[in-house]
């Protein structure tokens, strides 16, 4: 069968009757009612679809287009009034950069004005670590491929560059990969940079992956002397902070006030147009120093010389002049280099000269005969009757050299330094010899021991004096030829500076004075003057102490300076281990003053524990004085005054 549908057939109506021949169709006129369907009555229309009322959607529309409405409202209002400054703050956080201007530190110089520590151009290379991300480079391994350029230039880490460029907060817009970089290091970097650049120009396929980073100007702090006077002087912290010596002590005068500067960058590039604002830094002060760079080049080279010569631990020379109190060279040995830290021995960074606490000795003796002149129990031609041996509390005392009975002057106990002398002499300071402690104890603490020196340098020792009344019995005998306290290097050389001062006690000082960023110069405060004793004592003990270096029976023959008149005192002391706390080598030293008859130049040397021949003051110190002080002498243009030594006797016939 086909699968046509078979046509339908169509069913006829009614027949319509026959219109008459000639009939005419009449057309139905204006208002003419429609003519009547043939076949019967007009078929019913269907019923009318009836629609709601749109109103009621309107209205819904409406309310919901209008509560859109107020929430886009309420958001702006909210945006740009409300919290207009928290949103301006943010996107000024992303797009404006604040980097600070770091002061540039202030110069130390000399008593002449020649620099002994200056800060020169640097840089602190810095990045943007959002610059360095995946979605900026297209690269993955961006951070490891500028890190593994940088390290080499940088002498960092490369893990620890990595992890700078890659921080754990995202956001971070800033990270210092080196600090006080050469501005040679920074061309390096800028050429490998604009190199990479240029070939990402032409190559698609290479990535300047250099292109977050910058650099800020800074400073460098430089030492041109290399050790000289490094004890003083300190250092600088990578952080620009002082470290020790007067760069820690005048900080805040040498760093001056960061300045900071704020601009827009877009790309890691600052934008011009969009402005920037700038707040200056104010640079550092200037300090000058009371030191002589080249009195101080001296002491430093016969004391370096002197320790290793001797294979002792460590040697001290201080110059000062007399007059003024000023410290013309304080030298260590051994010392660093405070431009290259990391070769440093730690043990060697500090100003042993001041924080070493030792006991000093003959070289106290001085102050044991200001005592009995000042207090007139004895003169200098007083005779002292010196056994072989002195029993005194629980000790039997005796002197450096093993002798028969010494007939000697009180002049002659100081030159022959004898320690049983000493004793006796002081003896006679009290009727009782509590009441012989407390006299001495009084002149000790006028001299300056067991205080600070007044020069506030870090870590300075204050020496131990205890009260008379907690000596021991053997202390009772010891302290007054120098075993039983302990001083430091600049308190001892400023007991002789008062001897040489006519008796007043002149505050050492190391700090001339400052000059501000206005070129003003602005001296140190005047140093404190105390009177020790009288003007006759000071001269008095002058002519003893010239007995030491001239009379062939003085230890201190080594110190003559031909032409000069010369006053000293040799010290040779048992030495406390610092590292045991049990006596163990010598302090070897000698402190004196030139001319004798017209004082300006006061030189103290000490060495601690040498091992490698003579340990005796006058055998190792004696020559480093005299070295030093005919430098000193010299330098400062200061000449002979030509008159004849005192010559007092050291002995007399019983």
């Amino acid at each position: 069968m086909s699968d046509r549908e078979p046509p339908r057939r169509r069913v006829p109506g009614p027949a319509k009757p026959p219109r008459p021949r000639g009939a005419v169709r009449r057309q139905p006129g204006p208002g003419a009612r429609p003519a009547r369907r043939p076949g019967g009555a007009r078929p019913p229309a269907p019923p009318a679809l009836r629609l709601g009322s749109s109103r009621p959607r309107l209205r819904l529309v409406g309310l919901a287009l209008a509560l859109v409405l107020i929430a886009f409202v309420v958001r702006l209002l909210q945006v740009q009034a409300v919290d207009a400054s928290t949103y301006t703050a943010k996107a000024e956080q992303n797009r404006y950069v604040v980097h600070t201007l770091t002061a540039e530190r202030g110069r130390i110089t000399d008593r002449n004005g020649v620099a002994l520590a200056v800060s020169e151009d640097a840089y602190d290379i810095t990045a943007d670590p959002t610059l360095f991300s995946a979605k900026q480079l297209k690269i993955d391994d961006g951070p490891e491929r500028a890190a593994a350029l940088l390290a080499p230039i940088l002498g960092q880490d490369q893990a620890a560059l990595v992890r700078k460029l890659r921080p754990a907060n995202k956001e971070s817009r800033y990270a210092e990969l080196a600090s006080r970089r050469t501005p040679q290091v920074w061309k390096q970097i800028k050429d490998l940079k604009a190199a990479l650049a240029q070939k990402a120009g032409t190559d698609p396929r290479t990535v300047n992956v250099l292109a977050g980073v910058f650099a800020d100007p800074s400073s460098q702090r430089v030492y041109p002397n290399g050790d000289l006077a490094a004890g003083i002087l300190g250092w600088v912290n990578a952080d620009g902070t002082g470290g020790g010596g007067i760069e820690r002590k005048l900080d805040k005068q040498l760093s001056g006030k960061d300045g900071k500067v704020r601009y827009a960058q877009s790309g890691g590039r600052q934008v011009p147009t969009a402005g920037s604002t700038e707040t200056p830094a104010v640079p550092g002060s200037d300090v000058e120093l009371t030191l002589d760079r080249d009195i101080q080049w001296a002491a430093q080279d016969a004391i370096t010389e002197q320790v290793e010569k001797s294979r002792a631990d460590r040697g001290y020379v201080i110059v000062q002049d007399t007059r003024t109190g000023r410290v013309l060279a304080m030298a260590n040995s051994p010392g660093f280099d405070p431009n290259d830290l990391a070769k440093a021995d730690g043990d060697a960074m500090g100003n042993a000269a001041l924080q070493d606490a030792y006991e000093p000795g003959s070289t106290a003796k001085v102050m044991s005969m200001a005592a009995v002149l000042e207090q007139n129990a004895a003169t200098p031609l007083t005779h002292v009757v010196v056994p072989n041996r002195l029993h005194r509390g629980d000790r039997l005392f005796q002197d450096d050299v093993d002798h028969a009975t010494w007939y000697l002057t009180l002049n002659g106990v100081l030159a022959k330094s004898s320690n049983i002398g000493t004793i006796l002499a002081t003896g006679q300071l009290g009727r009782t010899q509590a009441e012989a402690n407390e006299v001495l104890y009084s002149y000790l603490r006028k001299f300056g021991i067991g205080s600070y020196t007044g020069l506030g340098f870090p870590g300075e020792t204050r020496g131990i004096l205890a009260p008379p009344g907690k000596w021991s019995t053997s202390q009772q005998y010891t302290i007054p030829f120098g075993q039983g306290f302990s001083i430091n290097a600049m308190q001892a050389a400023s007991v002789y500076s008062t001897i040489a001062n006519g008796g007043v006690r002149v505050e050492p000082t190391l700090v001339r004075g400052t000059k501000g960023p206005d070129g003003r110069f602005d001296p140190a405060p005047k140093p404190k003057r105390t009177r020790v004793i009288s003007e006759k004592t000071a001269r008095t003990l002058a002519r003893m102490l010239e007995s030491v270096v001239d009379d062939e029976q003085g230890t201190g023959i080594r110190a003559r300076i031909p032409g000069y008149r010369v006053a000293g005192k040799t010290g040779t002391a048992n030495r406390v281990d610092p590292a045991t706390g049990r006596y163990h080598g010598y302090t070897s030293s000698f402190a004196g003053f030139a001319p004798a008859d017209k004082p300006r130049v006061t030189v103290y040397c000490a060495i601690q524990n040498a091992t490698s021949g003579s340990y005796f003051g006058g055998q190792i110190c004696g020559p480093v004085y005299k070295q030093v002080m005919e430098f000193a002498l010299k330098t400062l243009q200061v000449p002979p005054t030509g008159a004849r030594a005192a010559n007092l006797p050291v002995t007399y016939r019983p």
